[in-house]
């Protein structure tokens, strides 16, 4: 990759959000789900020649850096608070809000704007968009192909079931939206649909998408920062590893393998550099991309001397062990995941394994997928399978471009599909260390078979929340439905078709 590629897409895509800015918040959201532009503004005014649909599907990726309403979350921070908050890496530090301890220690309530779904259905909104009136354009740009129209159709739909994945991982169940609201009177109220429904509309998307959508854009920088048909076949590994349909997961996997497209990248003194700060590397499927135009919302969060969060202490002692002897560290730990001597979450802020970037410079990406989390998915699936020999196989596959301490092998029984599981799940800590994949990683470990393994969850409260609190939050944790987060006041005040998750009515 050029670095002229990689600038020639994070341009564009800070571009087109503004553009989308323009076009799709002309008038302020007035109920929940209906975001939308001024009446006309779509039908009469934009959707005419194939270059506007390029840049409103580049305006949804743009959407997901920041908002272009000019209020609400950042989509990355807010994926990284759903997925590290609840869970055992993240602590909290001086800057750290009050509505952030309150998810940290299990006591999340309805008016706390974190768990506003806005920044995520406002991108869905405009995949909706694409998808309701790019077909017009056939009728105006006799230059437009039915392919070119299907592979823009196939990313606005791969990216609406990855954000409606999130959602069903963090709500339960939630309004499922495949219309656009493009105008006052499409203004909809909707009621919730049950998670299994939306997961078999996010397959139905997923499985329609993908035949249809590129393999390749013609740079490694467009490849990393849009939905190939690679990243669909990483989603459909996703969500059948959370319905458990293991055999599927697989499938899915091998797909994203056998494309011989990705790779892991060899540990060593560049491996930090090339992986994370520069990104889009040949282990990315995709990613986030920031750059000076667009920085990320991460400094504040992790380098300021008042930042909010801190790694948790067991992060270096029992998550990736320390070797007292023979001085040895697990290449993702010290100088990559975390900076030990003031626990610094280092993983977005770092230059390199020893300097902190300059605000200027808070540019580092935000990774969705990447080839170590297939293989990784894979094993998971396996184990599930009882092929358990396989399953570590690959897990030393990554372990070993980590160099991986022995004192974190726990040496796991192939023949035991619960050890291999649980091996699997710390590996994955160690991996995806503050890739807001954490708390999804053991919701889905502690639910499966029925909640089998809820003591899981229940033990990793008691590391996470005060003494005083532990009894009450292990207490919440017995109830499934405390899972997943209430509905926003703000959604159930402009929307009375919606119903309260029930566990917090």
């Amino acid at each position: 990759m050029s670095l002229q590629n990689s600038k020639m897409l994070r341009k564009p895509l800070y571009l087109f959000l503004v553009l989308l800015g323009f076009v799709l918040v002309a008038a302020s959201c007035k109920k929940s789900l209906d975001l939308k532009p001024s009446d006309g503004i779509i039908r009469e005014d934009y959707w005419k020649t194939k270059q506007q649909i390029h840049a409103f599907v580049m305006g949804c990726y743009g959407s997901l850096l920041g908002d272009p309403g000019g209020s609400g979350t950042p989509l990355a921070e807010l994926l990284f608070l759903w997925g590290e908050l609840r869970a055992d890496m993240v602590a909290p530090s001086l800057g750290t809000s009050g509505l952030e301890f309150e998810v940290i220690n299990v006591n999340t309530v309805a008016s706390n704007p974190i768990v506003s779904w806005r920044p995520l259905y406002r991108t869905i909104n405009y995949c909706n968009t694409v998808m309701d009136f790019a077909p017009l354009v056939l009728n105006t740009d006799k230059t437009l192909t039915q392919q070119q129209l299907d592979a823009d159709i196939a990313e606005a739909k791969a990216l609406r079931a990855l954000l409606y994945f999130y959602l069903v991982r963090s709500f339960g169940d939630v309004p499922l939206k495949l219309k656009s609201t493009s105008s006052d009177v499409e203004i909809v109220t909707l009621a919730k649909s049950p998670q299994a429904e939306v997961l078999q509309q996010i397959l139905k998307d997923l499985n329609e998408a993908e035949p249809k959508a590129a393999i390749t854009y013609g740079s490694q920088a467009h490849d990393k920062g849009r939905i190939t048909r690679y990243t669909i076949n990483a989603i459909q590994a996703d969500v059948y590893l959370w319905m458990e349909k293991y055999t599927e997961a697989i499938a899915a996997a091998d797909k994203v393998i056998n494309s011989r497209r990705f790779g892991l990248i060899a540990g060593g003194t560049s491996w930090f550099n090339t992986l994370y700060r520069t990104g889009n590397s040949n282990e990315s499927i995709f990613e986030f991309q920031f750059d000076a135009q667009k920085l990320n919302p991460f400094y504040s969060m992790f380098a300021v001397g008042n930042k909010r969060f801190v790694a948790a202490n067991r992060v270096m002692d029992q998550v990736y062990g320390t070797d007292d002897v023979n001085f040895l560290k697990d290449l993702r730990s010290d100088g990559a995941s975390v900076r030990s001597e003031d626990a610094t979450i280092w993983k977005y802020v770092g230059k390199n394994s020893t300097d902190l970037v300059a605000l200027s410079e808070s540019n580092t990406h935000w990774f969705v997928y990447r080839f170590a989390d297939v293989l990784l998915m894979k094993a998971e699936a396996l184990a599930q399978l009882n092929r358990g020999t396989e399953a570590l196989d690959i897990v030393n596959i990554i372990r070993n471009r980590a160099n991986a301490l022995s004192v974190t092998n726990t040496n796991p029984n192939p023949a035991s599909k619960e050890e291999v599981s649980l091996y699997i799940l710390e590996e994955r800590a160690r991996e995806f260390m503050f890739e807001g994949k954490r708390w999804y990683d053991v919701l889905r470990y502690a639910k499966r078979d029925n909640y089998a393994h809820l003591d899981y969850l229940m033990d990793m409260v008691s590391t996470t929340v005060p003494a005083n609190l532990v009894r009450t939050a292990q207490t919440k944790m017995q109830d499934h439905n405390s899972h997943y987060f209430p509905i926003f006041d703000y959604e159930l005040q402009t929307n009375k078709n919606l119903v309260q998750n029930p566990f917090y009515k």
